[in-house]
């Protein structure tokens, strides 16, 4: 039976790569924007902060490696505490051809492994997540092999990142565990249970206590809510012994009908859930502690 934690660590996850800008005027594009809005959200709480890129023109997602390099230099200059937290999520989505569904469709961004890691190779994070789904997403899949996952895993290794670990369905659990087994992944691990995603764990108290108690013991996690999900999610994830993220990668409200106005107010809600549930938000250098992450400054000479 695992107990409610004295410290939890908030992450931020800033801008993502499905909330678009018409859903919120205030999403963060441009690399400054995005760094200024990590910068922020840790003022406001976050130990952690979760990083995709958007084209500063269109808007859209984009894996191009100065656009990471800009906004992970911006964010330690700015702070050079907080933990960052670098995606490989993309480039793992496949839409079939609507004449031959073998061959990749407009809306595929399927590449290789080691084009998914090749940002966290040069920036060396302190973090960087380790998506292990295969699945329905909308109306196309997501795809992510044994065979890619481990070497998508090898890569995080290699640049002295650990791996969180981020999983939306049972079977992904034990997918963990085969990782784990093989000595692709060492424990203890860090997950995340994404809740809220259509087709894979629904946001329920149920489903984070069963995916909690399948994980290993001396795992980490945090439960992710999805939209309307998220700040249910907080509580449950504290309550059930976990750690919290939100960030308008994972909701844009603040409240109902209310958009939240940056990030930072996404992390001063959770955190008022944090406290009055009795915890307390875990500064960067403690989190660094919980987490088995180097301290700052060594974490920025390994990273230079």
């Amino acid at each position: 039976m695992r107990r409610m934690r004295d410290e939890v660590i908030i992450t931020c996850a800033i801008t993502g790569n499905l909330t678009t800008p018409d859903q919120t005027p205030h999403l963060p594009i441009t690399p400054q924007q995005i760094a200024d809005s990590a910068l922020e959200a840790a003022e406001a709480g976050a130990a952690m902060v979760h990083l995709h890129v958007r084209d500063p023109a269109t808007g859209r997602p984009s894996m191009e490696l100065g656009l990471y390099r800009e906004v992970v230099e911006r964010i330690r200059a700015g702070n050079s505490e907080v933990i960052v937290n670098l995606t490989t999520g993309p480039g793992g989505r496949f839409v079939p051809g609507a004449e031959e569904p073998r061959l990749a469709g407009p809306g595929t961004t399927l590449t290789t492994p080691e084009r998914r890691t090749a940002h966290v190779t040069a920036l060396r994070p302190d973090v960087a997540t380790l998506d292990l789904n295969t699945m329905n997403s909308g109306a196309e899949v997501v795809i992510n092999t044994p065979g890619s996952v481990r070497r998508m895993a090898a890569a995080i290794r290699a640049a002295g990142s650990v791996p969180e670990i981020e999983l939306f369905d049972s079977g992904d659990i034990a997918l963990l565990a085969d990782l784990l087994r093989d000595g692709t992944l060492v424990g203890p691990v860090l997950c995340s249970f994404v809740c809220g995603v259509k087709y894979g764990f629904q946001p329920l108290p149920e489903t984070v206590l069963y995916a909690r108690d399948l994980l290993p013991p001396d795992a980490q996690f945090t439960v992710i809510g999805i939209g309307r999900a998220c700040f249910p999610m907080v509580a449950q994830s504290v309550l059930a012994g976990g750690h919290v993220r939100v960030g308008m990668e994972d909701a844009v409200y603040l409240d109902r009908g209310v958009l939240a106005p940056s990030n930072a107010a996404l992390v001063e809600k959770a955190r008022g859930i944090v406290e009055s549930l009795g915890a307390r938000a875990a500064a960067p250098a403690r989190a660094r502690e919980i987490l088995g992450l180097a301290p700052a400054r060594a974490a920025a000479a390994t990273a230079a």
